[in-house]
């Protein structure tokens, strides 16, 4: 049975392309995939809606420890900040990755006054989602 700990997130390395670096303080994550349907009932359908898939788009939503000085964190912040797209890498604890480009669509931070600070990221994937 996986546990969730041994999923993990990692982001291409802006200064060195093609080498991925680990998410620091990375807790939980959620891989979200979804695919549009097209309605092609006919009067054939005898009753029965029939459809076909369509448009597929896919995201990541994770969360965790807030470590400022962690380079991954960096540039996403950095890729936030200015607007431009992350490659991302998710592996699973079966050894599959997915990989894409993404958005960063949402990046809030926690503050609580008697806690650790935390934050979430969602990474809206823009193109194809790939497993290796």
């Amino acid at each position: 049975m996986a546990k969730g700990v041994d999923f993990v997130i990692k982001i291409e390395d802006s200064g060195n392309p093609g080498t991925y670096i680990l998410l620091g303080g990375q807790r939980g994550a959620t891989l979200n995939r979804s695919t549009e349907t097209i309605d092609v009932t006919t009067k054939d359908s005898n009753g029965w809606r029939e459809s076909e898939a369509s448009i597929k788009e896919w995201s990541i939503e994770a969360d965790g420890l807030l470590i400022e000085s962690d380079t991954a964190y960096s540039q996403l912040e950095t890729a936030y900040m200015n607007g431009t797209k992350v490659k991302v890498e998710l592996n699973t604890a079966g050894g599959s990755k997915y990989t894409g480009d993404a958005i960063i669509t949402d990046f809030p931070i926690e503050m609580p006054y008697d806690d650790a600070a935390t934050y979430s990221v969602t990474l809206q994937g823009t193109g194809p989602l790939t497993k290796a």
